[in-house]
């Protein structure tokens, strides 16, 4: 009994870093994307994604080499697989941030989750419940802001690449569901670094120029930056609840918007704020109705 409050506080110390690391991923995230933006302008996006990759694998190497045991996986093909998924859905954000603004596509990449819940509906069987339907009618709604339709142009190619971006994470979310009921998380981000630098090589081989010694050192910059941000979100997970984490991941639309204003002189139309808004209140209306589902007898 004694423990009990020892017990809390710890918890509660656990908390706080994972909020603390979270704040670091939505800054990593928002640099991440200045980078994209600098690195545009002279290196081709299937060149940026091979050596985000490349350079996100020579960090996290001590580790695999540390523990060879992570390496043991009951997948094989889903790995290659969810890696062309993953290396895909990069360079569409990048195409995305070369082409659009910042804030924009920004606030795009939170409707991941709501075409995750359309995913499985149909393909994983789950039953739509009422709460979940509306939020994802609100989350299109908010979609619908930012993409502005019907104001004398189409859909820009930067936020339809925004869009593809977001459908793939959503199928790279399925895709992983049932495989970290069964690999751990470490043997996941492995797995994707090592499958995804040959993948990424082919396409960057057909379109490569060397990037100049600037440019090396942003590409090694971003990659590096890709891998501390990934265990950074792994860690933050494992020591604080989901429902206390996700809403801190909203902070990326402020600090890309900051950061798209102060380097690049982007300003965010009034329509960008309300429908990034709409959109992460839809996902945090996921979130709840996941939390607040019964358990069963």
């Amino acid at each position: 009994m004694t423990q009990g409050p020892l017990s809390d506080k710890a918890g509660d110390r656990a908390a706080i870093v994972g909020v603390t690391m979270m704040v670091g991923v939505a800054l990593l995230a928002a640099t991440d994307a200045v980078l994209v933006r600098f690195l545009a302008g002279g290196v081709h996006p299937f060149v940026i994604g091979f050596t985000r990759a490349l350079f996100g694998l020579l960090v996290f190497l001590p580790f695999i080499l540390s523990r060879p045991g992570i390496l043991q996986s009951n997948y094989r093909f889903r790995h290659v697989l969810r890696a062309a998924l993953k290396l895909a859905s990069l360079i569409a954000f990048f195409f995305a941030f070369a082409l659009s603004p910042l804030a924009d596509v920004t606030a795009i990449m939170f409707a991941a989750p709501i075409f995750v819940t359309v995913g499985a509906w149909v393909f994983l069987s789950e039953q739509p419940r009422a709460i979940r339907v509306i939020a994802v009618i609100v989350g299109f709604v908010g979609v619908l802001l930012v993409l502005r339709p019907g104001q004398g142009a189409a859909v820009s190619p930067g936020l339809a690449f925004a869009l593809v971006g977001a459908l793939l994470t959503a199928v790279i979310q399925l895709l992983l569901k049932p495989m970290s009921g069964r690999d751990p998380t470490e043997t996941l981000v492995a797995w994707n670094l090592i499958a995804t630098v040959p993948i990424a090589a082919i396409p960057a081989a057909i379109v490569w120029e060397t990037p100049t010694p600037a440019e090396w050192g942003l590409l090694a910059l971003q990659g590096a930056l890709g891998a501390l941000n990934m265990g950074l979100v792994t860690r933050a997970f494992s020591l604080a609840e989901a429902s206390l984490l996700v809403p801190i991941d909203f902070l990326r639309l402020p600090l890309v918007a900051g950061m798209a204003y102060l380097f690049f002189a982007e300003s965010v139309p009034l329509a960008t704020w309300i429908g990034g808004t709409v959109i992460f209140a839809a996902t945090l209306l996921m979130a709840r109705s996941a939390r607040a589902r019964p358990e069963r007898p």
